[in-house]
């Protein structure tokens, strides 16, 4: 469990990160999205001990993420977005190191090391060099790293980013392998969607929505986003479309308007907000 209280950080220069967070996370999967330099990065530092807050504070299971920063580094994962692995290492070798360096014999990191690699489909890339694998193989390399540790929370920061839609799907299947909590940043919706128990959406340094999938699309129920490119009438405007949400029943008459009708997605959720993501 995290808990976090009236948590802060501000960068030099004034520049505000987080604005007081209250919050409590203890579920599968959960996610943190939102839009570059909306805080999230800068929350998952925090409460994986890589940062310090400039006010409050934060406990995981009971331990101050200050304090006793040594104890629960020993519990949790953390693999920044920056990550890749040792060009020249096999992720044999990249991930029996990375066992021995959490504490693990020789022998124990091996025997681990070859159970994940073919429980994640790589054992027949165990013995390439990481320079030779494909985008997604390097990043699976990190989540292999996370299974075979056992640690108690992962935290990863957006670990498709910039990945082929095939290479981040291969991301997306290897994290159910993961035995303990995860917390996922992203700013991909679809992968919130698709992946989390929960999800946590931050702009401007604060948490503007928390639930489930389920209960954040609740408040658009019975309802579908026309695209169009113009409307008298419409919610939002992007770029040279505008935005309107209509009751699914009357999305024909758009239809012939020339319009797209387009299922609601998390997307939305941040549009009622007035927030509009960057891709």
């Amino acid at each position: 469990m995290i808990e976090t209280f009236s948590l802060s950080k501000v960068y030099d220069k004034g520049v505000t990160a987080l604005s007081g967070i209250t919050t409590t996370i203890n579920d599968r999967l959960t996610a943190i999205i939102g839009r570059n330099g909306a805080g999230k990065t800068t929350f998952s530092r925090i409460v994986s001990t890589q940062l310090e807050p400039t006010s409050g504070s934060a406990i995981i299971d009971g331990l101050d993420i200050l304090r006793d920063a040594r104890r629960i580094r020993k519990r949790i994962v953390s693999i920044p977005q920056e990550a890749s692995p040792i060009s020249v290492l096999t992720p044999l070798e990249q991930v029996k190191l990375y066992l021995v360096g959490r504490g693990l014999s020789i022998k124990e990191a091996h025997a681990e090391t070859i159970r994940v690699l073919d429980a994640m489909n790589m054992r027949d890339f165990k013995n390439s060099p990481a320079d030779t694998l494909s985008g997604g193989m390097k990043r699976k390399i990190f989540v292999c790293m996370a299974i075979a540790s056992n640690a108690d929370i992962v935290f990863l920061d957006e670990p498709t980013t910039g990945l082929d839609p095939v290479s981040r799907m291969e991301v997306w299947s290897s994290l159910g392998e993961l035995s303990g909590e995860v917390i996922l940043t992203t700013h991909y919706m679809e992968e919130a969607q698709e992946l989390a128990d929960r999800v946590i959406l931050f702009e401007k340094g604060r948490i503007i929505e928390d639930g489930t999938v389920e209960n954040l699309l609740s408040k658009f129920r019975g309802k579908v986003r026309v695209e169009c490119p113009q409307l008298d009438d419409y919610d939002y405007r992007i770029g040279n479309r505008v935005i309107k949400y209509v009751n699914r029943k009357d999305a024909n008459e758009y239809i012939g308007l020339g319009c797209k009708v387009k299922p609601i997605t998390l997307d939305d959720i941040f549009l009622s907000h007035g927030v509009q993501l960057e891709y």
